[in-house]
């Protein structure tokens, strides 16, 4: 069996070829030739998870990630920790092992940068990004490749933090990257947006955001805390990754079906059935759209398969 680690995943898992990577595991999803039933998480307390992905991608394999999600480990290194154990679909052998927190970087951000590529405008270029941690860098280097950014402004509860984002993007970029006083300050000229928090209740709401701008809903992955306001997600074209999870357990939408605003209805097609063509994404120039991404075993699998062919084929 081979053995991953996250040094071999970074050079390795390109961000082109990832975007690539999430929109066929999408598809497949949404078609039904890759499957996953609804995560498995524990709540361990103070903020903390464990959570369990079983899932089978065709033509790939099956297997499952285990992942702990500590945000407080942010500081010291990645909140996602894990593994991702790919076996083989002819023998039934487990042929990779994989580190999870460096996948799950990676891919999440790609995985909308794909949706972004399909929901946002294509003359948006200005770039919001509410979050200071790994995937509000992740997600930094990964929207450029699907839009001519030319502007990013970050906010963070911590403006040291939000600080020092922005002074790293502006040694990898060669984009303007500025600190944001406010949420309402970082979205008010913003084309697209990426919501990449921890936040227990939102920190953006439907007044802030102007017609027309797309939206990555990221940081909640499960039941409870949210991002963005009830009104939000009415006023908007809402996609989410994997129809069955955001409807158990997407917070945003949860909070606002509790409030009355919107039904199972009010949540469109999958992002994977939009890529394939056969729903509609974007529809008027002022639609405001969301994708909700919980973050989906699929998209794990497809990345470790093809970590575990271009290493195989190294060796």
């Amino acid at each position: 069996m081979i053995v991953i680690g996250a040094e071999d995943v970074a050079n390795r898992l390109g961000r082109e070829k990832c975007i690539a990577l999430m929109r066929e595991a999408m598809i497949g999803l949404s078609t039904g030739t890759s499957r996953q039933p609804l995560r498995s998480v524990i709540d361990l307390g103070n903020g903390n998870l464990f959570g369990v992905m079983p899932g089978v991608v065709d033509g790939a394999g099956f297997g499952a990630k285990l992942v702990s999600v500590f945000p407080s480990a942010a500081a010291h290194g990645r909140s996602h920790q894990g593994a991702i154990l790919l076996f083989d679909r002819s023998s039934g052998a487990p042929v990779c092992l994989v580190d999870a927190g460096a996948v799950t970087a990676i891919r999440t951000a790609c995985a909308s940068a794909a949706a972004t590529d399909k929901l946002a405008r294509a003359d948006a270029k200005r770039l919001a990004i509410l979050g200071t941690g790994e995937q509000a860098w992740q997600h930094a280097l990964a929207i450029p490749y699907v839009r001519q950014i030319e502007h990013i402004a970050i906010w963070g509860r911590s403006t040291e933090k939000a600080r020092h984002l922005c002074e790293r993007l502006q040694e990898e970029l060669a984009i303007s990257v500025e600190v944001a006083p406010s949420p309402r300050a970082a979205v008010d000229t913003a084309d697209i947006i990426c919501t990449t928090t921890s936040a227990r209740d939102p920190i953006l709401f439907s007044t802030d955001v102007q017609d027309g701008a797309h939206i990555n809903v990221v940081g909640s992955s499960y039941a409870g805390p949210a991002e963005i306001d009830e009104t939000l997600v009415k006023r908007a074209r809402f996609f989410p990754d994997h129809r069955e999870g955001v409807l158990a357990q997407g917070a945003e939408f949860l909070r606002a079906k509790a409030a009355g605003l919107v039904s199972e209805t009010d949540v469109l097609a999958e992002i994977g059935t939009v890529f394939a063509g056969a729903a509609e994404g974007r529809v008027g120039k002022a639609d405001v759209t969301i994708y909700k991404s919980l973050g989906s075993i699929v998209q794990d699998l497809a990345c470790a398969a093809f970590l575990h062919r271009t290493y195989a084929d190294a060796v």
